[in-house]
């Protein structure tokens, strides 16, 4: 059960969800059993996407993608909301983003995956807290992984010059806001994404956020 301190966290993200848009899926296939389906083999279940409240332009798919960077380098497009995991020959796999909700809060530049974590802690930041005291001032402590964090099940920590950046690849309690900017800096993915990036990207590997 997710307690009341998490809930107050939560709650205005999943009241924001009810009013969304429905869309159109247009026969797209996600695959065999599908790859928004619920995951129960995790510590905590993370449940299945209703994908209607997504823009499916958003949803994980194999593209084609020319690049001279390496296998298993990360690009992050803020603005298109798209990121990316080179793969060989020309291909990626290509990830619907949410993003900061003003260019200001985004980083730039090339950094290291300098460590991951499932089901990670949470704790906002002192930039964070002094803009919005009464939503993050609670939480300075530190909150746990579990349904209701943040991060959700899965968080990639971006280091540069030797130092964490504070910016995080992460999941999300509100899968609908895929593809809009709404977050304090970091990059949220649906939750099974966030997975799949995890799994094909190692500690040390390259993003480049343009």
């Amino acid at each position: 059960m997710i307690n009341r301190r998490i809930a107050a966290l939560g709650l205005p993200w999943f009241l924001a969800g009810c009013t969304g848009s429905r869309f159109d899926l247009g026969g797209l296939d996600i695959g065999a059993g599908g790859i928004y389906a619920s995951v129960d083999s995790e510590p905590f279940p993370v449940p299945a996407i209703d994908l209607r409240r997504i823009n499916p332009n958003f949803l994980r798919r194999e593209v084609a993608y020319g690049s001279d960077e390496k296998r298993g380098t990360v690009i992050v497009d803020p603005s298109a909301r798209y990121a990316y995991v080179i793969e060989n020959e020309g291909r990626a796999i290509r990830y619907g983003v949410g993003v900061g909700k003003t260019e200001a809060f985004n980083f730039r530049g090339t950094a290291v995956i300098g460590r991951k974590s499932k089901w990670p802690d949470w704790t906002p930041t002192a930039a964070m807290i002094a803009r919005e005291p009464a939503r993050y001032g609670p939480y300075a402590g530190g909150l746990p992984g579990g349904l209701g964090n943040p991060l959700g099940p899965r968080a990639l920590y971006l280091y540069s010059h030797g130092g964490d950046t504070h910016y995080r690849l992460h999941g999300t309690i509100a899968p609908w806001t895929i593809g809009t900017m709404v977050s304090s800096g970091c990059i949220r993915f649906i939750n099974q994404d966030i997975i799949d990036l995890y799994d094909r990207v190692p500690v040390g590997a390259s993003v480049t956020v343009i």
